[in-house]
Protein backbone atom coordinates (compact mmCIF):
# COMPACT_ATOMS: atom_id res chain seq x y z
CA UNK A 1 0.00 0.00 0.00
CA UNK A 2 1.38 3.43 -1.13
CA UNK A 3 2.86 4.84 2.09
CA UNK A 4 1.97 8.64 1.36
CA UNK A 5 -1.96 10.20 1.56
CA UNK A 6 -2.81 12.93 -0.96
CA UNK A 7 -4.71 15.32 1.76
CA UNK A 8 -4.50 18.36 -0.92
CA UNK A 9 -8.06 19.14 -2.02
CA UNK A 10 -6.81 22.06 -4.32
CA UNK A 11 -4.32 20.10 -6.02
CA UNK A 12 -3.86 19.65 -10.01
CA UNK A 13 -3.99 16.13 -9.83
CA UNK A 14 -7.30 16.42 -8.23
CA UNK A 15 -8.89 19.12 -10.18
CA UNK A 16 -7.46 16.60 -13.53
CA UNK A 17 -10.22 13.80 -11.51
CA UNK A 18 -12.99 16.04 -10.63
CA UNK A 19 -12.97 17.76 -14.61
CA UNK A 20 -14.06 14.22 -15.46
CA UNK A 21 -17.64 15.42 -13.92
CA UNK A 22 -18.05 17.29 -17.60
CA UNK A 23 -19.11 15.63 -20.43
CA UNK A 24 -16.43 17.94 -22.15
CA UNK A 25 -13.52 16.85 -20.38
CA UNK A 26 -15.15 12.89 -20.71
CA UNK A 27 -15.29 13.25 -24.71
CA UNK A 28 -12.08 14.84 -24.98
CA UNK A 29 -9.67 12.57 -22.55
CA UNK A 30 -12.39 9.56 -23.22
CA UNK A 31 -11.97 8.56 -19.51
CA UNK A 32 -14.91 8.81 -17.15
CA UNK A 33 -15.08 8.75 -13.65
CA UNK A 34 -16.14 4.91 -11.72
CA UNK A 35 -17.25 6.07 -7.93
CA UNK A 36 -18.18 3.99 -4.95
CA UNK A 37 -16.75 0.43 -3.64
CA UNK A 38 -19.58 -1.34 -5.95
CA UNK A 39 -18.14 0.38 -9.40
CA UNK A 40 -15.06 0.55 -8.64
CA UNK A 41 -14.96 -3.51 -7.82
CA UNK A 42 -15.92 -3.99 -10.61
CA UNK A 43 -13.95 -2.08 -12.51
CA UNK A 44 -11.10 -4.03 -11.10
CA UNK A 45 -11.86 -7.13 -12.17
CA UNK A 46 -12.85 -6.21 -15.57
CA UNK A 47 -9.06 -4.45 -15.84
CA UNK A 48 -7.51 -7.41 -14.55
CA UNK A 49 -8.93 -9.65 -16.56
CA UNK A 50 -8.03 -7.86 -19.47
CA UNK A 51 -4.62 -6.61 -18.71
CA UNK A 52 -4.68 -10.85 -18.08
CA UNK A 53 -5.45 -10.91 -21.64
CA UNK A 54 -3.05 -8.45 -22.88
CA UNK A 55 -5.81 -6.09 -23.63
CA UNK A 56 -6.19 -2.22 -22.92
CA UNK A 57 -7.05 -1.68 -19.10
CA UNK A 58 -10.55 -1.02 -17.68
CA UNK A 59 -8.48 1.64 -14.93
CA UNK A 60 -5.98 4.25 -15.38
CA UNK A 61 -6.28 5.99 -12.03
CA UNK A 62 -7.46 4.65 -8.49
CA UNK A 63 -8.17 6.83 -5.25
CA UNK A 64 -9.21 5.83 -2.29
CA UNK A 65 -8.99 6.15 1.85
CA UNK A 66 -7.62 3.62 4.05
CA UNK A 67 -10.95 3.45 5.73
CA UNK A 68 -12.16 2.13 2.67
CA UNK A 69 -9.56 -0.37 1.87
CA UNK A 70 -10.16 -1.70 5.31
CA UNK A 71 -13.93 -1.89 4.64
CA UNK A 72 -13.71 -3.59 1.34
CA UNK A 73 -10.95 -5.89 1.70
CA UNK A 74 -10.65 -7.41 -1.78
CA UNK A 75 -10.91 -4.36 -3.70
CA UNK A 76 -7.87 -3.61 -1.87
CA UNK A 77 -6.36 -7.06 -2.90
CA UNK A 78 -7.48 -6.43 -6.17
CA UNK A 79 -5.67 -3.32 -6.62
CA UNK A 80 -2.43 -5.04 -5.04
CA UNK A 81 0.86 -5.32 -7.30
CA UNK A 82 -1.14 -3.01 -10.34
CA UNK A 83 0.62 0.17 -9.37
CA UNK A 84 -2.71 2.54 -9.84
CA UNK A 85 -3.48 2.97 -5.65
CA UNK A 86 -2.96 5.99 -4.15
CA UNK A 87 -4.55 6.86 -0.86
CA UNK A 88 -6.22 10.03 -0.26
CA UNK A 89 -7.95 11.99 2.47
CA UNK A 90 -11.98 12.65 2.47
CA UNK A 91 -11.38 15.94 1.73
CA UNK A 92 -9.44 15.19 -1.44
CA UNK A 93 -11.96 12.10 -2.17
CA UNK A 94 -15.00 14.63 -1.71
CA UNK A 95 -13.38 17.41 -4.10
CA UNK A 96 -12.89 14.14 -7.08
CA UNK A 97 -16.45 12.65 -6.45
CA UNK A 98 -19.46 13.93 -8.23
CA UNK A 99 -21.46 12.87 -5.12
CA UNK A 100 -22.66 14.40 -2.31
CA UNK A 101 -21.66 11.93 -0.24
CA UNK A 102 -18.60 10.23 -1.59
CA UNK A 103 -17.65 6.84 -0.70
CA UNK A 104 -13.92 6.78 -0.38
CA UNK A 105 -13.09 5.33 -3.51
CA UNK A 106 -12.88 6.91 -7.23
CA UNK A 107 -11.24 5.66 -10.41
CA UNK A 108 -10.63 6.44 -13.56
CA UNK A 109 -11.46 4.58 -16.43
CA UNK A 110 -10.99 4.52 -20.22
CA UNK A 111 -14.27 4.91 -22.45
CA UNK A 112 -15.75 1.17 -22.77
CA UNK A 113 -18.12 1.62 -25.58
CA UNK A 114 -18.10 -0.82 -29.01
CA UNK A 115 -18.79 -0.23 -32.43
CA UNK A 116 -22.42 -2.31 -33.05
CA UNK A 117 -20.36 -4.21 -35.96
CA UNK A 118 -18.35 -5.87 -33.21
CA UNK A 119 -21.48 -6.42 -30.94
CA UNK A 120 -23.39 -8.20 -34.05
CA UNK A 121 -19.92 -10.54 -34.83
CA UNK A 122 -20.51 -11.93 -31.38
CA UNK A 123 -24.03 -13.43 -31.98
CA UNK A 124 -25.84 -11.83 -29.33
CA UNK A 125 -28.95 -13.41 -28.57
CA UNK A 126 -30.92 -10.57 -26.34
CA UNK A 127 -30.31 -6.48 -26.81
CA UNK A 128 -31.49 -3.89 -25.45
CA UNK A 129 -31.72 -0.50 -27.31
CA UNK A 130 -32.15 2.98 -25.84
CA UNK A 131 -34.03 5.35 -28.15
CA UNK A 132 -33.61 8.44 -26.93
CA UNK A 133 -33.69 8.05 -22.99
CA UNK A 134 -32.61 10.85 -21.65
CA UNK A 135 -32.30 10.59 -17.75
CA UNK A 136 -29.06 9.07 -16.46
CA UNK A 137 -31.28 7.23 -13.83
CA UNK A 138 -33.04 5.17 -16.31
CA UNK A 139 -30.34 4.49 -18.41
CA UNK A 140 -28.25 3.34 -15.67
CA UNK A 141 -31.75 0.68 -14.53
CA UNK A 142 -32.05 -0.51 -18.06
CA UNK A 143 -28.35 -1.34 -18.77
CA UNK A 144 -28.25 -2.89 -14.96
CA UNK A 145 -31.29 -4.87 -16.34
CA UNK A 146 -29.76 -5.93 -19.17
CA UNK A 147 -27.07 -7.09 -17.48
CA UNK A 148 -28.90 -8.97 -14.99
CA UNK A 149 -31.40 -10.51 -17.79
CA UNK A 150 -28.32 -11.84 -19.50
CA UNK A 151 -28.32 -9.33 -22.23
CA UNK A 152 -25.58 -9.30 -24.63
CA UNK A 153 -25.31 -5.83 -25.61
CA UNK A 154 -27.02 -2.81 -24.86
CA UNK A 155 -27.11 0.34 -27.59
CA UNK A 156 -28.03 3.78 -27.34
CA UNK A 157 -29.70 6.12 -29.66
CA UNK A 158 -28.48 9.39 -31.39
CA UNK A 159 -29.93 12.28 -28.67
CA UNK A 160 -29.81 9.59 -25.03
CA UNK A 161 -27.87 10.16 -22.29
CA UNK A 162 -24.24 10.16 -21.63
CA UNK A 163 -23.59 6.89 -20.41
CA UNK A 164 -20.78 7.71 -18.75
CA UNK A 165 -22.61 10.26 -16.94
CA UNK A 166 -21.81 10.18 -13.02
CA UNK A 167 -25.19 9.65 -12.20
CA UNK A 168 -25.60 6.90 -15.07
CA UNK A 169 -22.39 4.95 -13.97
CA UNK A 170 -23.79 4.93 -10.53
CA UNK A 171 -27.26 3.83 -11.59
CA UNK A 172 -25.62 0.65 -13.57
CA UNK A 173 -24.23 -0.31 -10.37
CA UNK A 174 -21.01 -1.96 -11.90
CA UNK A 175 -23.17 -3.44 -14.96
CA UNK A 176 -21.17 -1.17 -16.95
CA UNK A 177 -18.16 -3.19 -17.03
CA UNK A 178 -19.91 -6.05 -17.61
CA UNK A 179 -21.95 -5.22 -20.59
CA UNK A 180 -20.93 -4.56 -24.24
CA UNK A 181 -22.41 -0.89 -25.04
CA UNK A 182 -22.60 0.42 -27.94
CA UNK A 183 -23.24 4.92 -28.66
CA UNK A 184 -24.88 7.22 -30.69
CA UNK A 185 -26.41 4.47 -33.14
CA UNK A 186 -28.60 5.65 -36.09
CA UNK A 187 -31.91 3.20 -35.03
CA UNK A 188 -32.94 2.75 -38.72
CA UNK A 189 -29.58 1.36 -38.90
CA UNK A 190 -29.32 -0.34 -35.93
CA UNK A 191 -32.44 -2.11 -36.53
CA UNK A 192 -31.15 -2.88 -40.52
CA UNK A 193 -27.95 -4.50 -39.06
CA UNK A 194 -29.68 -6.43 -36.00
CA UNK A 195 -32.41 -7.83 -38.59
CA UNK A 196 -29.62 -8.54 -41.26
CA UNK A 197 -28.18 -10.45 -38.69
CA UNK A 198 -31.27 -12.54 -37.90
CA UNK A 199 -32.78 -10.59 -34.94
CA UNK A 200 -36.29 -10.08 -34.49
CA UNK A 201 -37.26 -6.28 -33.53
CA UNK A 202 -40.03 -5.55 -30.82
CA UNK A 203 -40.69 -2.35 -29.94
CA UNK A 204 -42.18 -1.71 -25.46
CA UNK A 205 -44.84 0.05 -26.74
CA UNK A 206 -48.12 0.75 -23.72
CA UNK A 207 -50.65 1.08 -26.47
CA UNK A 208 -49.01 -1.63 -28.48
CA UNK A 209 -51.65 -4.30 -30.45
CA UNK A 210 -49.76 -7.09 -29.50
CA UNK A 211 -49.44 -8.03 -25.12
CA UNK A 212 -46.33 -9.50 -23.88
CA UNK A 213 -48.53 -12.23 -22.39
CA UNK A 214 -49.29 -13.69 -25.78
CA UNK A 215 -45.86 -13.72 -26.48
CA UNK A 216 -44.48 -15.64 -23.39
CA UNK A 217 -47.86 -17.80 -23.96
CA UNK A 218 -47.17 -18.60 -27.42
CA UNK A 219 -43.36 -19.72 -26.50
CA UNK A 220 -44.70 -22.25 -24.43
CA UNK A 221 -47.05 -23.57 -26.16
CA UNK A 222 -44.29 -24.15 -28.51
CA UNK A 223 -42.17 -25.76 -25.86
CA UNK A 224 -44.71 -28.19 -24.85
CA UNK A 225 -45.42 -29.19 -28.46
CA UNK A 226 -49.14 -27.00 -28.91
CA UNK A 227 -50.31 -29.61 -26.25
CA UNK A 228 -51.07 -27.50 -23.81
CA UNK A 229 -51.55 -24.24 -26.18
CA UNK A 230 -53.73 -21.17 -24.58
CA UNK A 231 -56.29 -19.44 -26.54
CA UNK A 232 -53.52 -16.14 -26.58
CA UNK A 233 -51.18 -18.81 -28.00
CA UNK A 234 -53.51 -19.59 -30.39
CA UNK A 235 -54.07 -16.62 -31.76
CA UNK A 236 -50.90 -16.80 -33.46
CA UNK A 237 -48.57 -13.26 -33.34
CA UNK A 238 -45.83 -15.29 -35.45
CA UNK A 239 -42.82 -13.79 -33.42
CA UNK A 240 -40.68 -16.42 -31.39
CA UNK A 241 -40.05 -14.57 -28.22
CA UNK A 242 -37.20 -17.62 -27.80
CA UNK A 243 -34.90 -16.27 -30.94
CA UNK A 244 -32.88 -13.51 -31.20
CA UNK A 245 -34.27 -9.93 -30.03
CA UNK A 246 -33.26 -6.56 -29.88
CA UNK A 247 -35.99 -4.82 -28.23
CA UNK A 248 -36.28 -0.92 -28.48
CA UNK A 249 -37.36 1.17 -25.44
CA UNK A 250 -38.57 4.90 -25.96
CA UNK A 251 -37.95 8.43 -24.64
CA UNK A 252 -39.29 8.72 -20.87
CA UNK A 253 -41.95 11.61 -22.11
CA UNK A 254 -42.72 10.60 -25.27
CA UNK A 255 -42.18 6.83 -25.61
CA UNK A 256 -40.93 5.57 -29.11
CA UNK A 257 -41.73 8.10 -32.14
CA UNK A 258 -43.81 6.76 -35.02
CA UNK A 259 -40.64 6.19 -37.31
CA UNK A 260 -39.23 4.18 -34.35
CA UNK A 261 -42.54 1.83 -33.85
CA UNK A 262 -42.82 1.53 -37.62
CA UNK A 263 -39.35 -0.27 -37.29
CA UNK A 264 -40.23 -2.95 -35.03
CA UNK A 265 -41.90 -6.16 -36.44
CA UNK A 266 -44.08 -5.98 -33.16
CA UNK A 267 -45.59 -2.86 -30.75
CA UNK A 268 -45.71 -4.97 -27.34
CA UNK A 269 -47.59 -3.81 -24.63
CA UNK A 270 -46.44 -4.49 -20.68
CA UNK A 271 -50.06 -5.34 -19.18
CA UNK A 272 -51.27 -3.88 -16.64
CA UNK A 273 -53.52 -5.47 -14.38
CA UNK A 274 -53.41 -3.10 -11.75
CA UNK A 275 -54.58 1.27 -11.94
CA UNK A 276 -51.65 2.22 -12.60
CA UNK A 277 -51.55 4.31 -16.34
CA UNK A 278 -47.87 3.00 -16.96
CA UNK A 279 -44.59 1.90 -16.22
CA UNK A 280 -41.73 3.44 -15.55
CA UNK A 281 -39.28 2.88 -18.88
CA UNK A 282 -36.72 1.36 -16.67
CA UNK A 283 -39.48 -1.16 -14.89
CA UNK A 284 -41.05 -1.59 -18.39
CA UNK A 285 -37.56 -2.81 -20.15
CA UNK A 286 -37.17 -4.78 -16.74
CA UNK A 287 -40.32 -6.80 -17.53
CA UNK A 288 -39.52 -7.16 -21.10
CA UNK A 289 -36.04 -8.60 -20.89
CA UNK A 290 -37.12 -10.85 -18.60
CA UNK A 291 -39.56 -12.15 -20.81
CA UNK A 292 -37.12 -12.76 -23.54
CA UNK A 293 -34.54 -14.27 -21.50
CA UNK A 294 -36.61 -16.33 -19.96
CA UNK A 295 -38.47 -17.76 -23.21
CA UNK A 296 -34.61 -18.13 -24.57
CA UNK A 297 -33.09 -19.73 -21.80
CA UNK A 298 -36.10 -22.65 -21.78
Amino acid sequence: MPSETMTNPRADRVRDVAKLATRTARNRRRQFLAEGPQAVREALRLDAARRADGKEPAVVELYASEACLSRYPEIAHLAEGTGLLRLADDDVLAAMADTVSPQGIVAVCPMLDVPLDAVLAARPRLIAVMCRVQDPGNAGTILRAADSAGADAVVLTSGSVDIYNPKAVRSTAGSLFHVPVVLAAETAALVDAARAAGHGVLAADGAGPLDLDILQDESAARRAGGVQASDAAAAGSGYRLEGPTAWLFGNEAQGLNEAEKALADHRVAVPLYGRAESLNVGTAATVCLYASARSQRR
